[in-house]
């Protein structure tokens, strides 16, 4: 199995822009035979909380099938970045798309303290299983959160992907963090983060894998680009 992190640098607000990008970087991500492509937090709107309302998607958003029929065409998981309009509010959610099955809703449970004011708290899931190996997800914050790395261990977690935004002092402590959870669980983890402007920092991009020893494997620097990782 192959999983290709898409570090990409999202237009704010932009839906209409930013989906082109996404295009590009999943055809790049077929042409690689990938199984699985994942984008970073909110990378379909950009990570822009004052804006996060006016640009909620609902599940079933028509803007949103040609993702569904590009995993279906390519065979491809597929993992996009936006907020979702929930009954509550507005959720930070990585939407997937699988080939010929139902997408699913990955919505972040654990909100740092400055995302209370914009976004609720939401419903996520263990892994998700691709090609036969469990993939277990977080979602920016929920990395540092233990309950939310042991839950995904205890149900047996073969895989561990984060999807975050985060500048260049955050992505130094995640890296650290990602690290540690790789090493003290004998896991595989790889992380992808944005780059350019977003909200009032600017993404410092850095994505990386690192192996079940928390060895850090492979890392980009700070440009839009693929980063792959097989299994």
């Amino acid at each position: 199995m192959k999983i290709a992190l898409a570090q990409i640098q999202s237009v704010p607000g932009n839906v209409e822009a930013n989906l082109r990008k996404h295009l590009g970087f999943i055809k790049r991500a077929a042409n690689e035979a990938s199984s699985m492509i994942i984008f970073p937090e909110l990378s379909l709107t950009g990570y822009e909380p004052t804006l996060a309302r006016e640009l909620a998607f609902g599940e079933d958003d028509p803007r949103l099938n040609i993702f569904q029929q590009l995993s279906d065409h390519y065979r491809m998981v597929i993992g996009v970045g936006v907020p979702t309009q929930q009954e509550a509010g507005v959720c930070i959610s990585l939407l997937l798309f699988q080939p010929m099955a139902a997408r699913q809703v990955y919505s972040k449970k654990y909100l740092h303290q400055d995302e209370e004011a914009y976004f609720v708290s939401g419903q996520n899931f263990a892994s998700l299983l691709v090609n036969g190996r469990k993939v277990a997800f977080a979602i920016c914050y929920e990395l540092s959160i233990l309950e939310h790395t042991d839950e995904a261990m205890a149900q047996g977690a073969e895989i561990y992907l984060a999807s975050v935004a985060k500048s260049a002092s955050g992505v130094a402590n995640v890296h650290q963090r990602l690290a540690t959870i790789a090493r003290e669980n004998a896991i595989p983890v790889l992380m992808v983060n944005n780059v350019g402007p977003a909200d009032d920092f600017v993404g410092a991009g850095n994505s990386a894998t690192w192996n079940k020893q928390g060895e850090l494997t492979a890392q980009l620097g700070l440009e839009e680009d693929l980063l792959f990782a097989r299994f």
